[in-house]
């Protein structure tokens, strides 16, 4: 049975396992598990699967910036382009985990929906 898609970016915005939903994502703040404690899932097949998908969730918060600018906002002095830089900048850093669990959850559903026989996943 596949995983509902909803509840396993729910898990990974968590930080928690996007199989089980109970072992911890990452050792400190973004030090990634090599697998879950729980359940066994290896989160990282191979070094770089989940490039595309941290790009994509890095991109997210950019886009909002560039849409900012295109529909009017500018920087008139130093201290609004400095307000601006860390209204982008700190969102940027402070969700940096969770965009971190999505992106290992969506690479995980990459691996359950287009199965690949050599790939061990973890029974339920």
């Amino acid at each position: 049975m596949k995983p509902s898609i909803l509840s396993t970016v729910w898990r990974g915005l968590r930080r928690r396992c996007p199989h089980c939903g109970r072992g911890p994502l990452f050792v400190h703040w973004v030090t990634l598990h090599s697998h879950c404690r729980r359940c066994g899932l290896q989160f990282l097949r191979n070094q770089g699967d989940t490039w595309l998908f941290f790009l994509v969730m890095d991109r997210i918060p950019i886009l909002v910036a560039i849409a900012t600018i295109y529909f009017g906002f500018r920087v008139t002095n130093w201290m609004t382009g400095l307000v601006f830089f860390f209204a982008i900048a700190g969102p940027l850093v402070v969700t940096m985990p969770q965009r971190q669990g999505i992106a290992v959850a969506l690479n995980y559903l990459s691996r359950v929906y287009f199965r690949d026989p050599s790939d061990e996943l973890p029974l339920d």
